[in-house]
């Protein structure tokens, strides 16, 4: 009697013509953890299914295109629209979401330093989780360092907020995350952070006010309770738009 030796390199029968997103989302699941918009998912994205991803992302952005009544077989505007917008999203302005935290070099504190340092201003690109129009700004970092204080990089601030902004955001949370990781990286006596956007889903839809931004600010240890630390670091940031 012959038995058929199955293939190690196929997938299981179960798994044929599973949509990636249902794999990826089916570990996240598992390991209950949360999907949300604004969160980092890539651990849960093997080698080769973020390839995968777009695919299914831009037949389901073909139907989208389809059901808006949008001829894309004879309209050569929008013939490659689904490829390009899958792309976008997940490659470019929602890449935050999956692909792993940037490798970010930190240096012990030799000198001690222990004076206010500020970064800024970032360039923040992002899009709103409520219509996914763009959220475009500027972003100032205060850290007050202390002697065990990891120094990094001042190129590695833009790379964290272009990592956490880089996914679909609400600002208030979006700068709540940012402090977050930053204080982590760093482990300072005082971090600020000022966040100031202007919202598309404002001026490009809804009531279209053109001029309107939000600005918003998180402190941290001696910024919370230093009111003279967080005067001298709101003075010198007079960047910022409105000043």
């Amino acid at each position: 009697m012959f038995t058929e030796l199955s293939d190690p390199n196929k997938a299981p029968a179960s798994d044929e013509g599973t949509p990636v997103s249902v794999k990826i989302r089916e570990r996240i699941v598992a390991a209950q953890q949360r999907f949300h918009a604004n969160d980092n998912i890539s651990e849960f994205i093997e080698p080769g299914e973020l390839e995968q991803l777009l695919d299914e992302v831009e037949s389901k952005m073909q139907g989208v295109l389809d059901s808006m009544v949008i001829n894309t077989k004879d309209d050569h505007n929008t013939r490659n629209t689904a490829r390009r917008v899958a792309k976008m999203y997940l490659t470019e302005v929602f890449k935050g979401r999956y692909v792993p935290q940037p490798e970010v070099t930190a240096f012990p504190n030799a000198e001690h330093l222990n004076e206010l340092m500020i970064v800024g201003p970032i360039t923040v690109r992002s899009a709103c989780s409520h219509h996914l129009c763009p959220v475009i700004g500027k972003v100032w970092i205060g850290v007050l360092p202390n002697k065990n204080t990891n120094v990094i990089g001042l190129s590695k601030y833009a790379r964290l907020v272009d990592w956490v902004l880089g996914r679909p955001q609400i600002q208030e949370e979006a700068i709540v995350q940012l402090a977050d990781l930053i204080m982590k990286k760093t482990q300072p006596d005082g971090l600020a952070v000022v966040l100031e956007a202007s919202h598309f889903c404002m001026s490009w839809r809804g009531v279209r006010e053109m001029d309107s931004k939000m600005l918003n600010s998180v402190m941290r240890g001696e910024f919370l309770s230093n009111p003279n630390l967080r005067r001298e670091f709101l003075s010198l940031i007079p960047q910022r738009a409105g000043n």
